[in-house]
């Protein structure tokens, strides 16, 4: 028997980083008909969901299940923003990447496609790799990039698959770059390098970052496309709601800054002067690691975006001053 669902939203990994901020955001707009999916499991990543508005939960299994058994179960959905995925780069069990990351969007995408819902989801900017390609969402050449890790790679190969099968542009497939903000508590150490380096600043007053191993590069100097989650989900919802919106986009604030500049940003935001130690990065991560990334947001701006990004140093004394200092939650306001 189909559930009552007509124009629910659907967010899967919606207790995450990003899909707790696209439903904050959501609600923010007046949306509550959202079914949230995620794996809650036994971290604190349930604490995202309690300041948030929505109608219902499923476990991502509970999901796979209920639509195998009967696709129309869900009864009318809009649309679908699947964002739920194992995002640690250092996933070494591969298999389970290719089914939790692959498989499983290539089903749900599947599926969306059948009941006539929008169907939007999480890429990587982990598919470009070091970067020597390019990092150009306009390309037809996908199958040209070579990731770096076992995660880019299952975010990588969704993509080549849809292109392969004529179903890309029917897709909306984001690319998000550096993406930080609340929310991110339990991502242990995926946290990004705000959250991580706020607490070493509580604790010793110092922060450390990883030293250069390219010549091009001097220590600190590194560069990111760091963008705030705030922006990252109005950008979400802009290509969700965008009429002509199709293919793959990237998500970034499209300017590059360095870890030094991040670094002083948060002393900054804490009132502190810069106390910052250059330390070695784990030698498993040296063959890996990105030394440059910044997004080409040139079809995000032909779709329609016009609202560019908060500046590097403004959100982060937004994210430190709202959120880090006062241990709140998105949603908490």
């Amino acid at each position: 028997m189909a559930l009552n669902r007509e124009g629910w939203i659907v967010v899967t990994g919606g207790a995450g980083l990003i899909g707790s901020a696209l439903v904050w955001a959501l609600n923010q707009k007046g949306h509550e008909r959202i079914l949230v999916v995620d794996q809650l499991g036994s971290d604190e990543k349930w604490k995202n969901l309690v300041p948030l508005r929505f109608g219902d939960y499923l476990e991502g299994e509970e999901l796979r299940a209920v639509l195998a058994d009967d696709p129309d179960a869900l009864g009318e959905i809009d649309t679908v923003f699947h964002l739920g995925a194992c995002s640690a780069t250092t996933e070494k069990d591969a298999g389970y990447l290719m089914d939790n990351n692959y498989a499983f969007t290539r089903d749900l995408a599947h599926w969306a496609l059948e009941v006539g819902a929008k169907f939007v989801y999480a890429s990587s900017a982990a598919t470009y790799g070091d970067g020597s390609l390019g990092m150009d969402d306009q390309t037809e050449a996908l199958s040209r990039l070579r990731p770096l890790n076992a995660y880019g790679y299952s975010k990588h190969l969704f993509d080549c698959y849809a292109q392969r099968a004529g179903l890309l542009e029917q897709l909306i497939g984001l690319k998000y770059f550096n993406v930080y903000g609340p929310n991110e508590h339990h991502k242990g150490e995926m946290r990004s390098v705000v959250h991580k380096a706020y607490h070493q600043i509580q604790e010793t007053g110092r922060v450390g970052l990883f030293k250069s191993y390219h010549p091009d590069y001097q220590d600190g100097c590194q560069m990111r496309d760091f963008l705030y989650v705030k922006d990252a989900v109005e950008m979400t919802i802009h290509l969700a709601t965008a009429p002509s919106a199709g293919g793959l986009y990237n998500i970034g604030s499209g300017e590059a800054s360095t870890w030094l500049r991040l670094a002083q940003a948060i002393f900054a935001a804490l009132g502190k002067d810069p106390q910052i130690d250059f330390v070695e990065m784990p030698e498993q991560l040296r063959g890996k690691y990105q030394y440059y990334t910044c997004a080409g947001v040139e079809k995000l701006t032909a779709s329609g975006w016009s609202q560019g990004a908060i500046a590097l140093e403004e959100a982060v004394k937004d994210y430190v001053g709202e959120y880090l200092v006062p241990g709140r939650f998105l949603g908490d306001e």
